[in-house]
């Protein structure tokens, strides 16, 4: 008799993703499409009905901001809708403007790239050299761990470590020290499932105790509500921007925009990046209407009208977290960002409750494997300018009253999601699929 072969852990993450995606298409919690003819960011219209949103990344809410608006119009009327070119060839005339104003902003060089997934796959391998080693986040964004693919195929080392564990990354660099020429860090300043932060300043503190020690930042998520001139939660935890940091981030969240940014601590950097970066050299450039709204925002950026828009949604996000206290609603990660992610426990909880709310009027997302693990399933819930006072009072009430019941039906209840989140800092959506 022939023997079967047991399936890969791979195999059977994907077995489990897929099997995960069509229970939640069918339910109409994912792959769900936005019916409006136009967009307020308050509202969203699925399945015919009108909701309040609580999805968006748009943070600051200025995606139709008058100035970026007028800026992408007019430059799709006299430069058309592609400026199909190479950037090793010729650029578009928006983008050394662009750039100017991102350095401007961030004191330092910077490189306009057309998203950041394509900036981490570009200047990593460019970075990171084969007598180096990587060690990296466990929540790292996916972005990220899959630029270290790229890495792996040339035999370099890239290690996980748990969590914001400090020490245990003091440990490893302890370890490896005196085995490789740098030690590279990689981690988000703002991370995208539970809205913590990275320990910038205990981070500043290890690069200057180490000197092989190189940090690497995926601020995208802090970008624009915080920093000077918006410079995000990293530039903004920190008092100066440190020698060994390379700081990327990206224009698809509360910048309002499109694109991503890649920023350098001098200029030698910024020019290998641009001259061997294959994202530079081998893809199509940014549209020139998307490269003039960066150019608008910058210039809000640049401006006092930032202070208000950041304090704006600062006392939002200070109402959401004691609301949701005053509610005895389980947050993770409790920090003073607009990503907030509330645990439910098992998926079936999650289902349902979301559902509950969809017919109550609510659209945010469900955070299920694989983005966290099977049984740390949560809501995530995101906070822009367009929410007001009144709809997160609406949410979390409605979610308070709601969440109970959802638990009693599939017996289980607060003590056990608190066990089940526990070691949530140990787990990660990537490390359940390639172990």
């Amino acid at each position: 008799m022939e023997k079967t072969e047991s399936k890969s852990r791979f195999q059977q993450a994907i077995d489990t993703i897929t099997k995960v995606a069509e229970v939640t298409t069918k339910l109409g919690i994912v792959h769900c499409q936005a019916e409006d003819k136009e967009l307020d960011g308050r509202h969203i219209t699925v399945d015919g009905g009108k909701k309040l949103y609580f999805g968006s990344c748009g943070y600051l809410g200025i995606e139709k901001h008058p100035k970026i608006i007028e800026a992408a119009t007019e430059a799709l009327r006299t430069h058309g809708a592609q400026f199909a070119s190479s950037r090793a060839y010729i650029s578009s005339s928006y983008y050394e403007e662009a750039e100017a104003l991102f350095k401007q902003m961030y004191g330092r060089p910077g490189l306009v790239l057309q998203s950041l997934t394509l900036g981490h796959i570009t200047q990593l391998p460019l970075l990171v050299g084969d007598e180096d080693v990587v060690i990296m986040d466990i929540q790292s964004h996916d972005s990220i761990q899959s630029a270290t693919s790229m890495l792996k195929l040339r035999n370099i080392k890239v290690e996980v470590i748990r969590h914001n564990r400090m020490d245990m990354l003091e440990d490893r660099i302890k370890f490896l020290k005196n085995r490789h020429r740098k030690i590279w860090y990689l981690a988000d300043g703002v991370y995208s499932m539970h809205g913590d932060f990275a320990p910038v300043k205990e981070l500043y503190a290890l690069a200057d105790k180490y000197e092989q020690l190189y940090l690497y930042l995926d601020d995208i998520h802090g970008m624009s509500w915080t920093g000077p001139h918006g410079t995000g939660m990293v530039m903004n935890e920190a008092p100066y921007y440190h020698r060994k940091l390379f700081l990327s981030t990206g224009m698809t969240k509360a910048f309002g925009t499109a694109g991503g940014l890649l920023t350098f601590p001098d200029d030698e950097y910024f020019k290998l990046v641009k001259t061997c970066g294959k994202g530079f050299i081998f893809s199509v450039q940014l549209p020139p209407a998307i490269i003039a709204a960066n150019i608008a925002s910058c210039k809000i950026h640049l401006s006092d009208e930032i202070k208000g828009l950041q304090a704006s949604l600062k006392s939002k996000i200070d109402y959401f977290n004691n609301k949701a206290e005053s509610l005895g609603l389980m947050l993770v990660g409790k920090e003073q960002s607009p990503v907030f992610f509330i645990g439910v426990g098992k998926p079936e909880v999650g289902y349902e409750l979301v559902l509950r709310m969809q017919k109550g009027g609510f659209f945010f997302n469900l955070s299920v494997f694989p983005a966290v693990s099977i049984k740390q399933t949560g809501l995530r819930i995101t906070l822009t300018n367009h929410n007001t006072i009144e709809d997160i009072d609406s949410l979390l009430e409605t979610l308070a009253e709601n969440l109970p019941v959802v638990l009693k039906n599939h017996n289980t209840n607060m003590d056990e999601v608190r066990e089940f989140l526990r070691d949530i800092n140990i787990h990660s959506h990537l490390s359940n699929i390639s172990g």
